[in-house]
């Protein structure tokens, strides 16, 4: 139980400080990376839970939908989680958006509400740990 809660932390604090090169992204008005940042925060943060409560001692993939099925404390941020799975590959590749380039296309909108997202999940993953 120690253990799984220890990789749970280390898993945590990795999103937490990925969190805070997402903020300073954010400023920069890097909107494209910020928003990739946000659903690799939200993947980290989710498998902290994985590991740390769940016990896990593998946990595969990189879909935050997926991550969360089994996660009942997510269930509000379902929709949320789903749009930052979009961000996943067209973020980060030129030809992942037909016609377009990546930092081109992405607003501050969409990377202010990703950060948001990510930082309830981080939330909620130190709930989650916290609570054993």
């Amino acid at each position: 139980m120690k253990e799984a809660k220890a990789e749970g932390l280390r898993w945590l604090r990795q999103a937490e400080n990925d969190l805070a090169y997402a903020s300073l992204g954010f400023r920069e008005e890097f909107f494209a990376q910020v928003c990739f940042q946000a659903q690799q925060i939200c993947e980290k943060a989710l498998k902290a839970i994985h590991f740390g409560q769940l016990q896990k001692r593998v946990v595969f993939g990189h879909s935050l939908v997926q991550l969360s099925a089994e996660l009942p404390l997510v269930g509000d941020l379902r929709e949320e989680l789903a749009v930052l799975d979009q961000y996943y590959i067209p973020t980060r590749y030129p030809n992942g958006l037909p016609g377009a380039l990546p930092y081109e296309v992405y607003t501050r909108k969409q990377a202010e509400q990703a950060l948001e997202v990510s930082q309830r999940v981080i939330e909620l993953a130190r709930r989650a740990l916290s609570d054993q």
